[in-house]
């Protein structure tokens, strides 16, 4: 392969590098994805996947997507052949493989240019969500038309078994009538929300796999090789997690999703679960600032620990979680890591 120049050519070339190695590392980041695909790793597959793209090229990282669709799609498919597989769980396994490519896969490789100009996490969290929703819809509309199962319903459907279970286990363990009532309300609740349980999840995938970019050398590279200048470590900034900010935008979507208690039907649920999202994010951009604080304050590896203890104990009371969230909420008016907002990037510390 040879170089072209940016400008023309959007795709980054590998320098220096033989066929052979080029063609070793695009197999490896595939076969790497495959496997995240049916294992708990998953969490990391937009990091793979970026990191092939940044590594080897966007369309080697297209690739890679597409031979590690087709290996995790024929695990699926062997599993399903095993003794005892139901027909319902070989649906769910495709369905899920679908969904992964369709609302996590495709986003991480559509937004890799903004990940090559560095932009912000929460810019690019953002974004991903909103291709998520796109992924999932298409992928249970597929699953409806093509296999004739809907992976929401059957989703749905183990969530009530589950609440059924926990709530007869809490009846004949002498819980009060009252509490049972409240208790079953809550889980109600919880079901509704289990499209934006959903996007929680990827939510998740995104921030710890862009952390983790943000710490491998394949990106600072590319950044440096775009600047024509030694690869400059403080770069990695934009996805250290104490730099975690979300859009003000959002804030709109805090407001409408509290009026969902005035709604009703549809409106209430689909306003519930943009209440859950938001939520969410706004505590993930508390844990960003509380972060930041112990990096500003210069504490040790002792006094951190110390530090998430105490936010750890907090947490068991519920304190925690809901003061992470107003901070979160809070920040887009008072700028809590303003002191921090410095070219040092405390790089000793781990996020």
């Amino acid at each position: 392969m040879t170089d072209t120049p940016i400008q023309s050519e959007p795709v980054m070339v590998p320098d220096g590098r033989s066929s052979g190695r080029f063609a070793r590392s695009v197999a490896a980041h595939a076969a790497l994805a495959a496997l995240m695909v049916i294992s708990p790793l998953v969490v990391f597959l937009p990091a793979a996947l970026m990191h092939c793209g940044l590594k080897n090229g966007r369309r080697a990282a297209w690739l890679a997507l597409t031979i590690a669709v087709a290996l995790a799609g024929l695990m699926a498919w062997l599993s399903s052949r095993a003794p005892g597989a139901s027909e319902i769980e070989m649906k769910m396994s495709f369905a899920f493989i679908a969904g992964l490519v369709l609302a996590v896969g495709v986003p991480s490789l559509l937004l890799l240019p903004m990940v090559e100009r560095g932009e912000s996490m929460g810019r690019v969290l953002m974004l991903a969500l909103l291709l998520a929703i796109g992924g999932l819809a298409i992928t249970e509309g597929g699953m409806r038309a093509i296999a004739g199962f809907s992976p929401y319903q059957d989703q749905l459907a183990r969530g009530r078994v589950t609440a059924s279970h926990f709530v007869d286990f809490y009846a004949k363990n002498g819980m009060q009538s009252d509490a049972i009532s409240v208790f079953r309300k809550w889980m109600d609740i919880g079901l509704s929300c289990l499209p934006g349980f959903f996007l929680i999840d990827i939510a998740v995938m995104y921030v710890l796999s862009l952390v983790m970019l943000g710490r491998l050398r394949a990106w600072r590279a590319f950044i440096a090789s775009r600047r024509g200048v030694a690869a400059e470590p403080q770069r990695a900034g934009p996805y250290l997690f104490r730099n975690f900010a979300l859009p003000e935008w959002l804030l709109f979507g805090f407001v409408l999703g509290g009026l969902s208690p005035l709604l009703s039907g549809l409106a209430q649920t689909i306003g519930a679960n943009v209440l859950a999202v938001v939520a969410f994010l706004y505590l993930l951009q508390g844990l960003a600032i509380f972060r930041a604080m112990l990096a500003a304050t210069g504490a040790g590896a002792l006094g951190v620990a110390i530090a998430y203890a105490m936010l750890a104990v907090l947490t068991l009371t519920g304190i925690a979680p809901l003061l992470l969230s107003i901070a979160g909420l809070f920040d887009s008016f008072f700028d809590f890591r303003h002191f921090n907002r410095k070219d040092d990037s405390h790089e000793g510390h781990t996020d």
